[in-house]
């Protein structure tokens, strides 16, 4: 535990934000290192929070400078998983930002990052914490009771989208809002049965979609054969982003897809989850058919060897930036698959829009990378009809309630089914 540890800025202004650096990198994998093995995870997860914040400005600021002091205090003061902060920790937070090292404090406003050599480095001379001067004297340092409870409603917001993906189970931060002196009195809280915070695509929706990345495959197939099994195999496995892309200690391989000696159906082995855990997920036919196809368009066997190395989606050029820089044969980071989902889904919307779809068309300019997992999920309960143990397994949920979730999400569909609901079922028999 070192609370006078600097502190580092891990996210930069939107104009580079979507810039690898460098310096960020070295800093996450040390604290992978010296212990939080989920560290680089969590940060990705946070990277994703703050692009959805990206349409709003101030929200952004607002989100990146609490999230950078929070991993602060989490990784040099707590070293701890965010998945172990509860209630107790999240209060001792709050009095470290009460009452921080001095050394954390300053007097002036300087950016977090600055160019320096051609390259965008941490600024030494910034400080997480934000002091007042009267007279040219420096005044000891106080943060509002206001203060206090917008800190704990973004936390919030940052849990509450770590529940949606899957990575946490609990909000003590909204337990902070609710009870207690830092009750927030704003009567704003909703259940998360009507957060519509599952966002997942129609099954209409979908058909765009896939009727689009089918078209493009056949179109330009050295581009999107890739997006093709990428989106494929997504959806199918209920994959989360970081389980596809590569990032400092894996890189996924086509050696994944795994037939069991004793049964012969083939599944695709996941080695690290959000929890730690491993797991395989079963592989429909339609996807082992759209592995054939990817891997025949890349003149590899039909179906992976025991082990096989080959990465699961190789890049089409040589990355230019990071670890991989200069390298083609690597696998994506989780940046280039989110652009190549990303782009799917926008060409999507336009052809729905393009059929007179617009609200079609603009709910799914609002899906994400992640929705690709609710809408698999989904599916596979409401219209597939699989067992709902079945799709509990395959999503790796802990528990049958998180599963469970997925049952009717869509407000619309809930209210649709209590319209016809009869008073008296026997009343209109024989």
């Amino acid at each position: 535990m070192n609370p006078h540890a600097p502190a580092m800025p891990l996210f930069d202004t939107l104009k580079h934000f979507d810039h690898p650096n460098e310096y960020i990198n070295k800093y996450i994998a040390l604290q992978i290192e010296s212990g939080v093995s989920d560290a680089g995870l969590t940060y990705e997860l946070a990277y994703d929070w703050l692009l959805e914040q990206k349409a709003v400005e101030n929200n952004f600021k607002s989100h990146r400078s609490e999230l950078t002091t929070f991993f602060h205090w989490l990784w040099q003061v707590e070293q701890c998983s965010i998945l172990q902060v509860d209630r107790r920790s999240l209060a001792r937070y709050l009095e470290f930002c009460q009452q921080p090292p001095t050394g954390l404090i300053g007097f002036c406003n300087v950016p977090q990052f600055q160019l320096k050599d051609g390259e965008r480095r941490p600024n030494p001379k910034w400080r997480p914490f934000l002091g007042k001067k009267d007279l040219g004297q420096e005044l000891a340092y106080q943060l509002s009771h206001s203060a206090i409870r917008t800190k704990l409603a973004l936390l919030s917001a940052f849990f509450s989208y770590l529940i949606d993906v899957d990575f946490g189970d609990r909000n003590p931060a909204a337990i902070l809002l609710r009870a207690g002196r830092y009750k927030n009195n704003q009567q704003h809280l909703t259940a998360r049965e009507d957060d519509e915070n599952l966002k997942a695509f129609s099954e209409l929706q979908w058909s765009y979609v896939m009727a689009c990345v089918d078209r493009l495959a056949e179109q330009q197939p050295d581009e999107h054969q890739r997006s093709r099994f990428l989106i494929s195999l997504m959806y199918s496995c209920y994959l989360r982003i970081s389980e596809v892309a590569a990032r400092p200690g894996f890189s996924p391989v086509m050696g994944q897809f795994r037939r069991d000696k004793k049964t012969g159906v083939w599944g695709f082995f996941v080695p690290l989850s959000k929890s730690g855990k491993s797991g395989t997920v079963a592989v429909s036919d339609a996807l082992l058919a759209a592995l054939k196809q990817y891997r025949g368009h890349l003149g590899l066997s039909e179906l992976p060897a025991p082990d096989e190395q080959t990465p699961l989606f190789v890049r089409h050029k040589a990355s230019a930036h990071g670890r991989d820089a200069g390298v083609r044969h690597a696998n994506l980071g989780i940046r280039q698959i989110r652009e190549v989902i990303d782009g799917i889904i926008a060409s999507a919307a336009n052809e729905a829009e393009a059929d007179g779809l617009s609200q079609d068309a603009a709910e799914m300019r609002t899906m994400t990378t992640h929705s690709l997992r609710h809408t698999g999920i989904s599916h596979d309960i409401n219209i597939h009809q699989r067992p709902l143990s079945h799709v509990q397994a395959d999503a790796r949920h802990d528990s049958i309630d998180t599963t469970s979730r997925y049952l009717h999400t869509s407000r619309v569909e809930r209210h649709q089914s209590a319209a016809r609901k009869p008073m008296d079922g026997l009343a209109n028999q024989g």
